[in-house]
């Protein structure tokens, strides 16, 4: 994930997400999130912000959301055809296939360095 200001968005993971790096190099930390990684890297670029760059899967989304706009994480709202979020969450079908869902909820929130990152949980 690109990060303009590595040391806010480490600020960000840690006091928005509860996230601290596992690794860290010259321009660049990495976490460790269930059973997979991620990194944050020095970029001078700036993130597109139109898609989904990382997504993590819950079990509660709505506790999940509200805990993390306890923690001062903001939430998008869309109204398009198809995708209608109602108070940050939004109810898609036909996704999980491979997991025999019928659908999921989704949310979706930016990073301190504008990164569109979301969270989903499957539904069944």
């Amino acid at each position: 994930m690109p990060a303009q200001d590595l040391a806010r968005a480490r600020t960000f993971y840690s006091s928005k997400l509860g996230l601290e790096p596992v690794e860290e190099r010259p321009g660049g930390l990495r976490y460790k999130c269930g059973s997979g990684y991620f990194t944050l890297f020095q970029s001078s670029g700036s993130a597109s912000g139109t898609h989904t760059q990382m997504a993590w899967e819950v079990n509660d989304i709505q506790a999940t959301v509200s805990e993390l706009r306890q923690r001062g994480v903001t939430f998008e709202e869309y109204d398009l055809p198809g995708l209608k979020t109602i108070d940050g969450i939004v109810e898609i079908e036909g996704n999980y296939p491979s997991k025999g869902g019928v659908g999921e909820r989704g949310a979706w929130f930016r990073d301190s360095e504008g990164n569109l990152l979301s969270i989903g949980q499957p539904l069944r």
